[in-house]
């Protein structure tokens, strides 16, 4: 299993996800933005950070770089992509996702721990039961997913809807638990076919216990037990 990460000019978590993947037991290589070759790799992520400077919008340049045309041909593939934060950004105006990502509510940038909850969905990237809370943090100026209503009823009746933002316990406050007030609460999204998922916490920085949990194990383990299986 190999992992590619791709940087853009102004990433900055790659090296996280590559140490967690390796941390792991998988293998993990490093993309540039110029290169239009992706074989050798099995799955693809788009790190955090703040991509050409969030120049415009969050992930409005870099969804222009030359390996995006690679991704989205092998996503369209079926091949497994996940964009962590700036590159659920980038998913998202790469058309590779559904909906946007705005401003903070307050105008805040955020970074803090949250608590997650996940949902019935057809991600391939994440196997936890339905109801599962894990621990992840987040570190965001722009995290308030936003999508039309028409949108959002498909993403409910699809199973698109991967991670919501809840309190400890799984519920979800009667005004909303997602601190950067996400409609509906929405806190990651997948494709219809669950192959490609994006989300605004980051499962990389808590995938060694030394670094505060293990609960981001599940983000990388899990599309590896699916590819092993269908290999």
């Amino acid at each position: 299993m190999r992992f590619g990460v791709v940087i853009f000019p102004g990433s900055n978590c790659e090296q996280d996800v590559v140490h967690a993947v390796q941390h792991l037991g998988f293998e993990a290589g490093y993309i540039w933005h110029g290169d239009t070759d992706l074989s050798g790799y099995d799955a693809i992520v788009l790190p955090g950070g703040f991509s050409y400077g969030d120049y415009i919008r969050c992930g409005a340049v870099a969804r222009f770089s030359p390996v995006m045309a690679e991704v989205i041909r092998f996503a369209e593939a079926g091949g497994p992509v996940i964009g962590i934060c700036n590159g659920f950004q980038i998913l998202a105006e790469a058309h590779l996702l559904p909906g946007a990502l705005l401003r903070n509510v307050g105008l805040k940038f955020i970074c803090k721990t949250v608590n997650l909850r996940a949902e019935e969905s057809t991600c391939q990237w994440l196997d936890l039961p339905a109801g599962t809370v894990v621990r992840i943090p987040i570190n965001h100026n722009e995290g308030n997913f936003i999508c039309d209503d028409e949108t959002l009823a498909r993403l409910q009746g699809s199973g698109q809807i991967v991670l919501r933002y809840c309190e400890a316990d799984g519920s979800r406050a009667e005004g909303g638990s997602a601190p950067n007030g996400a409609l509906d609460d929405i806190a990651g999204i997948c494709n219809e076919r669950g192959n490609v998922f994006g989300l605004m916490p980051h499962p990389e920085r808590v995938v060694d216990p030394l670094s505060g949990g293990t609960d981001g194990q599940h983000f990388f383990t899990a599309i590896a037990r699916q590819l092993a299986e269908v290999g």
